[in-house]
């Protein structure tokens, strides 16, 4: 999962692009970049390991200069966490361009094969994003007027919807021309557009999250649409096309439940409104399934952050106490984007502390978002009791997760999950608790569809095994288990470390 910017503005970009990024800080924590235009028509970049607030100092932002720019935060899906990975990429033909992603694309081996076979262009990591941006300009290339027309775009747009398949949301910068966002056919990753007028002109923004556009005064206009292309000229001409054939929206639904902020809008969808139906319906859940213990349960506990509305939720439907018995510090990465196993033991503990009031001599409901690998929700359990717990139950905003996620979300194979060919009560167990419930996949669809009834279907593969691209076969599973289990990307990472000692030498 990334998080991406875009603006076409009338004054310096740079501060709006970072303070920006800040804001999608939580989509991402392994590396930031940023790219601009200069007067003189030269991309101005600078990307690196790390936190937004870690990679760009003075002197950096003072040499993003221009009116245009791009920014990415990432954390990796495949691959390792190198910065010859970090976004944004650069090719100088045609024109020159650059590209900002949020996604993955499940053809990236036909890709590079294309690439080499087709257009003699090499992609030298990775990252799908590389080979996305070259197919790109492979097919912008083909276009000989001059200037570029709208059209041009958005038939170059069509033929990348064709040979490219999975899940993006992209931005790339056309030196001389403007930026085209453009989103896949299903509207899998989030991608919203805003606007502002400064000085009597209007200003552009593009972001994954509506926060983005919050923090830097840009008001939000509306979701760029499944399979839609918009091409926004350095000028201000504002153009847009649907490019793709039968486009239909399917959001992810771990959006809502775990990595968008509360105080975005994403498809029409209030991230805050979906949480709290969701802490609703598990609640009512709960009272009807847990009748026979309901009067044990004490005090409602929630897993900070993502939880606490749902937690409250659940609470009310109760009538039990809502306490926050766990403390975090702000400044741990967040686990579930940790990119090995043993690193995101290690954080756990940093991250959270226990309120041992709130725990001892108490039965206690634990109330999380999600339950993944189970790593986090196996030491929060040990926490409680050594707080002092009595009992200790657990409710789970989102079903079971099962299955691999090929569209951008880090959950690589099925035996790194903790519910994978595992019952309930064998996740209760493997997790340390008493008893534990997991919310209905169809109460996880109402809870977002009461915000945008408009919405008819989602990407919920992680739950249901279900992928509705259609081309992910049990090769390709495998594929991915042996390419990105924390085994593979440990040996990647090592191997692209060397590499780039030896680029500095």
């Amino acid at each position: 999962m990334c998080g991406i910017v875009g603006i076409v503005g009338h004054s310096p970009v740079n501060q709006a692009i970072y303070d920006g990024l800040t804001l999608l800080q939580h989509r991402g924590q392994d590396a930031a970049g940023i790219v601009t235009i200069d007067a003189e028509n030269r991309f101005r970049l600078r990307k690196a390991n790390g936190l937004v607030s870690d990679v760009f100092r003075q002197e950096h932002m003072l040499r993003l200069q221009g009116h245009v720019g791009l920014g990415h935060v990432r954390y990796p899906t495949a691959g390792s966490s190198s910065v010859s990975e970090a976004q944004p990429f650069y090719v100088n033909s045609p024109y020159g361009l650059t590209l900002v992603h949020n996604g993955n694309l499940t053809n990236n081996a036909e890709l590079k094969k294309l690439l080499f076979t087709l257009a003699k262009r090499h992609v030298n990591t990775n990252s799908d994003s590389e080979a996305l941006l070259n197919i790109f300009a492979y097919y912008l290339d083909q276009h000989q007027t001059e200037p570029l027309t709208p059209e041009n775009i958005f038939e170059t747009v069509r033929n990348t919807n064709k040979v490219i398949k999975g899940a993006y949301a992209c931005l790339t910068m056309i030196i001389g021309h403007g930026i085209v966002a453009f989103r896949d056919p299903l509207g899998i990753r989030p991608l919203v557009l805003g606007k502002r007028e400064e000085s009597g002109k209007t200003e552009y923004m593009f972001a994954s999250e509506t926060t983005a556009l919050d923090i830097v005064g840009f008001e939000y206009v509306r979701d760029v649409e499944p399979g839609e292309a918009i091409y926004i000229t350095f000028d201000g001409e504002f153009h847009s096309a649907i490019c793709a054939d039968n486009p239909k929206l399917n959001p992810c639904i771990f959006e809502y439940v775990y990595f968008a902020r509360p105080d975005s809008v994403i498809n029409g969808v209030s991230v805050y409104g979906a949480r709290v139906h969701m802490g609703r319906f598990l609640g009512e859940k709960i009272a009807n399934e847990w009748k026979d213990i309901l009067d044990e349960i004490d005090v409602v506990i929630p897993i900070p952050e993502t939880s606490t509305d749902i937690a409250l939720q659940i609470a009310n439907v109760l009538n039990k106490p809502y306490r926050q018995g766990y403390v975090k510090n702000r400044y741990v990465a967040r686990t579930f984007i940790m990119p090995g196993q043993a690193q995101r033991k290690s954080s756990v503990r940093r991250k959270l502390n226990a309120i041992a009031s709130e725990f001892k001599g108490k039965n206690v409901l634990l109330v999380d978002d999600s339950i993944v690998r189970g790593t986090t929700s196996e030491q929060i359990v040990e926490m409680a009791r050594l707080a002092g717990a009595n009992k200790v139950y657990f409710a789970s905003a989102a079903p079971e997760v099962r299955y691999p996620n090929v569209y951008g979300i880090d959950m690589p194979t099925s035996e790194e999950l903790v519910a994978y060919n595992r019952s309930v009560e064998e996740i209760a167990q493997m997790i340390g608790v008493d008893r534990l419930v997991f919310q209905d996949l169809e109460a996880l669809f109402k809870a977002v569809q009461l915000e945008n009834p408009e919405i008819k279907a989602f990407d919920a593969s992680v739950f249901t095994g279900e992928y509705i691209t259609g081309d992910i076969d049990q090769a390709y599973l495998d594929s991915i288990a042996q390419a990105r289990n924390d085994k593979a990307k440990s040996q990647l990472s090592k191997q692209e470390e060397n590499l780039e000692i030896y680029n500095e030498s």
